[in-house]
């Protein structure tokens, strides 16, 4: 009687054991599902850029010579007409020199033109007096007057001199003045490119030697929109970006221009989208990698699903359904796959929003299968 009673309890162990190993084989599929929340959305569009500001001055020499002296240096704010820099300017000083000597040259020779003139006007006077008293010849006569029209002609000539050599002495004191370096604008110096002692040329382009920036209170970002975004992107959209420098700071802007030149790389367009940002405490500096966010739009207390809910799509359905064209996400509905069509709105890369369908905020969504692909059956080596 013993013996019968274990053997009733091992088929009963058996028998209930199979029928979990059946049942879990005969509804083996398993999922991981996320809840359908509410909260917000905001849609953008990223890129990348560098921070500028707005009105950078390269500052040059139009004349080549030694540096003698620098007045301002890295960081060095400066106002508009202050000297920063000065070029030996003894070459030019002597220039000025001379072409103030030649200038006194030919106004002394203009006065020598002068009493040559009135010389030749009186003896042309006195022969034509002469001439009508048939006293002189004609070839005397024609000789005076052509005295005195050469005297007149170089005269004129005198004249042009000094007219050329007070040219000449604005020029070299041009060239003078352009030997002081100064400031076009009030700003502060971002990068000095000389020191003293060296030599700069500016035969063949101006040679930099200073970047001014006008006002680092005030700077832009220069960033780069592929083609597919460019057309979301409007003028005054709100802007939020980060710095390396200041990983936990999130700093605002908006979009002030929209250039139309394309950039191409490698077969990619790009177009650079500039974004104006106030900077009164200083911290963003010229040059720094700005990441970009732009805010396209944005929903308060909107229904959302997981995107991954949307990707989802049933293994089996993908072989027996057609291909669906609509969206939707897949519930549970007793313990069984069911798909739900939605109709979606925005999306922030994370979450989209639902705008309308068969669905609440709570309820459970499929984002992933757990259960293992089945392996093909494979026939093992054949035996000859």
């Amino acid at each position: 009687m013993k013996k019968i009673w274990i053997g009733l309890i091992v088929a009963a162990i058996l028998g209930t054991g199979g029928y979990f190993f059946f049942q879990k084989n005969e509804s083996g599929l398993k999922f991981k599902t996320e809840k359908v929340t509410r909260g917000d959305l905001v849609a953008t569009v990223t890129a990348t850029g560098t921070v500028n500001a707005v009105t950078t001055v390269l500052v040059g020499t139009q004349v080549s010579g030694t540096i003698k002296r620098l007045y301002a240096s890295f960081n060095s704010p400066v106002k508009k007409g202050e000297l920063i820099a000065l070029i030996d300017p003894s070459t030019f000083e002597a220039q000025v020199d001379q072409a103030k000597a030649n200038l006194l040259s030919a106004r002394a020779n203009l006065e020598k033109t002068e009493a040559a003139l009135i010389d030749s006007k009186r003896t042309y006077d006195r022969n034509k007096s002469l001439f009508s008293q048939n006293l002189i010849s004609q070839s005397e006569m024609d000789s005076s007057e052509t005295g005195y029209l050469s005297a007149k002609a170089q005269m004129n000539a005198a004249r042009a001199q000094i007219a050329q050599t007070e040219a000449a002495l604005k020029l070299a004191g041009t060239n003078l003045k352009y030997t002081r370096i100064v400031s076009p604008v009030d700003g502060t110096v971002v990068s000095r490119n000389v020191d003293v002692g060296q030599t700069v040329a500016a035969s063949f382009q101006t040679p930099t030697l200073f970047n001014i920036a006008q006002d680092l209170t005030q700077m832009q970002i220069d960033c780069n929109v592929v083609e597919a975004d460019i057309g979301r992107i409007g003028m005054t959209l709100p802007v939020e970006f980060t710095v390396d420098a200041y990983p936990d700071l999130v700093f605002k802007g908006t979009v002030s221009e929209i250039r139309n030149a394309p950039v191409i790389v490698q077969n990619v367009v790009t177009y650079d989208v500039v974004v104006r940002v106030d900077n009164p405490e200083l911290r963003l500096k010229p040059g720094m990698t700005a990441n970009v966010s732009m805010i396209i739009s944005s929903k308060k207390e909107a229904l959302r699903a997981p995107n991954a809910a949307l990707r989802f799509t049933l293994s089996e359905a993908k072989k027996t359904a057609p291909r669906e064209n609509t969206t939707g996400v897949w519930i549970l509905e007793n313990e069984k796959p069911k798909r739900i069509q939605i109709v979606t709105g925005i999306s922030d890369g994370n979450f989209t929003e639902v705008v309308s369908g068969n669905i609440k905020e709570g309820e459970e969504v499929i984002v992933e299968s757990l259960s293992k692909p089945k392996k093909s059956s494979s026939s093992g080596p054949r035996m000859f």
